[in-house]
């Protein structure tokens, strides 16, 4: 029974991750893919590196929301009309800001986004150190100060009224 339940299990985390496998890459609608296939390769190249300002953490390439839709058409208009790659890169990010690249510049604005991990990686360690030390040096303390016998038999009638109270 168990076994059956265990294979059961297993056919719908695989079945999960089948269905889940082929969507990463196809929010690009029919209607959207323009003709020539130069400009579709350009359009998503740079849709491939605009953040959807909706889901934030995929690209308006890969994402079905209605904002990366627009976002794509956008971008479509821009290189039928003539613009560099960069110039309609530079369009979106003039109209959402920088947090629309799924790689924002380094500069002084995005030092925390950049730095931020690094910094608490470095304090946490840090802290964990000082933690450590601390308790390895109350250790040691604790080992070099033994119990007196009058405090051992403290400890031990306290154990005794302890274990006979309950």
């Amino acid at each position: 029974m168990k076994r059956r339940a265990g294979l059961a299990l297993l056919a719908c985390v695989v079945a999960l991750a089948a269905s889940l496998a082929g969507t990463s890459a196809r929010a690009v609608e029919p209607n959207e893919v323009l003709k020539n296939p130069a400009l579709e390769r350009r359009a998503r190249a740079i849709s491939k590196r605009l953040r959807c300002l909706v889901c934030q953490n995929q690209s308006i390439d890969d994402s079905n929301a209605g904002l990366a839709r627009d976002l794509r058409v956008l971008v479509r208009e821009r290189l039928t009309a003539g613009d560099s790659n960069e110039a309609v890169i530079r369009f979106v990010v003039a109209r959402y800001g920088d947090f629309v690249l799924l790689r924002p510049p380094v500069k002084p604005v995005t030092y925390v986004l950049w730095f931020g991990p690094i910094l608490i990686l470095l304090f946490g360690g840090a802290g964990a150190l000082v933690f450590l030390r601390r308790r390895q040096a109350a250790g040691a303390i604790a080992a070099a100060n033994p119990l007196s016998a009058e405090e051992h038999e403290r400890l031990e009638a306290l154990l005794a009224d302890k274990g006979s109270g309950s």
